[in-house]
């Protein structure tokens, strides 16, 4: 209901600016004519049958409209009643001094007929109508009181015609008026819409993943985002040609308009990335529009779509496999209560090892399914690290004793899934602890507070560290260089840390060692 009187409110303040305008001419032109009235007005041979009466109501008439044409009238008056009393005056002023100039045949009711056309254009509603009758009034009466003093008056039927062309002069002008104010508010709306419109899709196009050019003719650069000079990585400017800025994609272009290719991929020679390009027509003018997407980008995206399916297949296939799983362990246990020779002891830590490892492979496929199942909470950092350790060294016995320290302040907190987090931790403890040298402090755990509200933990060791050629492949699933593992940790790691809005990565190496680093918010 707000929005409807404020639209309502809006269009009415418009519409009072738009008969602003047509009001100040109506002003100039009364101003013009009360000042032909006064300096020729006796060459025109007015004002013949009384020089006084004339000279007067053209006095009067230019104070009128001198009093009646300041913006405090408008103000004070309201512009309603200001046009209304313009219009009053006009037709009473005129009227007598078509009276001074012998009446009818002076042709003042022809100004009379401007005078109600400017009044139609200005005025509102039925006032038009009121302002004919009125001038027809008028008229009619000043040429009676000429017939009844004898004077030369004017023939009533031609009278009465153009007392009737007042009326038409009148809702014409009110017409046209209503239809030019409803085309102008129209237009203006219509143009905000465009405003608007232009506003969202350069919006849109500044946001986009993908880089957007407009080239012309002569691949002069138009129109370009952001993110085509990210992915091109070189600044481009509008006007300049493409050849100096981007000649790799110059190129691409000018094999696109010899042989027809629409699509291909491209190194981009200042960021390095392989492009797929995209040339489009821009609309009916000679303008190209390109696109530029990052390959890599899409690659990962469809490697995703490939593992969320792998991730339903194997999680379905999963829970088909613990069932038997569970049977061959305990059949295995049954025959460790046996009577064996080593063979048989042999076969049975065979069985049950390779037990343990389909459960762990089971169990890391589950916890992918856990991965939107995410509750972030303010853990405290300190404690929660201490309380992870004690764990871990109860599971691993007095070998990982002291080899895992913690160097974690106690005022900070970590913003993740309590049982993501311990997950996380227990992946990236158990490779630093299995490739560390064993030693106390082997591995570390830091963490540190960013000017911006974020927090890293880190997890450090002191082992060989990871070669060169494996660094872009470690958090790949099911790659792994232990004998024993699933190739899934890393990976679920990374995962489970993108769920809570962190993220997960490998330090670039600079000594002994690996060192990951996890890096989220503080609160939720």
């Amino acid at each position: 209901m707000r929005s409807e009187l404020a639209a309502a409110l809006d269009m009415q303040l418009s519409g009072g600016e738009q008969r602003a305008e047509p009001l100040r001419y109506l002003n100039l032109f009364r101003l013009i004519l009360a000042g032909v009235f006064l300096v020729a007005g006796r060459l025109l041979q007015l004002g013949a049958d009384s020089p006084v009466v004339f000279v007067a109501a053209s006095f009067a008439y230019m104070a009128a409209i001198l009093i009646l044409g300041f913006r405090d009238a408008e103000r004070l008056l309201g512009l309603d009643r200001l046009v209304s009393l313009q219009v009053v005056v006009d037709i009473t002023l005129l009227t007598i001094i078509m009276w001074a100039s012998g009446g009818y045949r002076s042709g003042i009711p022809i100004l009379l007929l401007v005078a109600l056309a400017g009044a139609g254009l200005v005025g509102q509603g039925r006032m038009v109508l009121f302002y004919a009758a009125y001038a027809t009034v008028a008229v009619l009466l000043e040429n009676a009181y000429r017939w009844l003093a004898g004077r030369d008056a004017a023939d009533f039927v031609t009278v009465g015609i153009t007392c009737i062309g007042f009326f038409a002069i009148a809702q014409v002008a009110r017409l046209l008026a209503q239809r030019a104010l409803a085309n102008e508010d129209l237009a203006r709306r219509r143009g905000a819409d465009l405003a608007n419109q232009l506003r969202l899709n350069r919006q849109i196009i500044q946001d986009m993943q993908d880089g957007v050019l407009v080239v012309g003719e002569g691949a002069e650069v138009h129109q370009f985002n952001p993110q085509a000079i990210a992915l091109l990585g070189t600044p481009l400017r509008e006007g300049e040609r493409l050849h100096d800025c981007a000649p790799a994609l110059a190129r691409e272009l000018a094999r696109k308009d010899a042989l027809g290719v629409s699509a291909h991929s491209m190194r981009a020679e200042g960021s390095g990335k392989m492009l797929l390009v995209r040339f489009l027509p821009a609309g009916e003018a000679d303008d190209t529009l390109i696109y530029l997407e990052d390959f890599d980008r899409i690659h990962r995206q469809i490697q995703q779509v490939k593992l969320a399916a792998l991730g339903r297949l194997t999680a379905s296939i999963a829970h088909e496999i613990r069932n038997p799983l569970a049977s061959v362990s305990q059949a295995a246990e049954l025959l460790a209560d046996e009577k064996r020779s080593e063979m048989q002891a042999r076969l049975i830590r065979i069985i049950g090892n390779n037990a343990q490892r389909i459960d762990r492979l089971v169990g890391d496929v589950l916890a992918l399914g856990r991965r939107d199942e995410a509750l972030p909470e303010a853990l405290p950092l300190e404690a929660f690290i201490d309380e992870f350790l004690d764990e871990f060294q109860l599971a691993g016995g007095a070998a990982v004793e002291g080899v895992v320290v913690s160097q974690v302040p106690p005022t900070l907190s970590f913003a993740m899934d309590r049982t993501h987090l311990r997950q996380i931790l227990w992946n990236l403890v158990g490779n630093a602890r299995r490739h560390s040298s064993g030693g106390q402090g082997a591995v570390r755990i830091q963490a540190s507070a960013l000017d911006d509200g974020r927090v890293i933990l880190e997890v450090a060791d002191d082992g060989p560290g990871i070669a060169e050629a494996l660094r872009g492949q470690i958090f790949e699933p099911f790659f792994t260089t232990h004998s024993k593992g699933t190739g899934l940790g890393l990976y679920i790691a990374r995962e489970l840390a993108e769920a809570n809005g962190a993220s997960l990565e490998l330090c670039p190496a600079d000594g002994g060692g690996a060192r990951f680093r996890i890096t989220g918010r503080a609160k939720p």
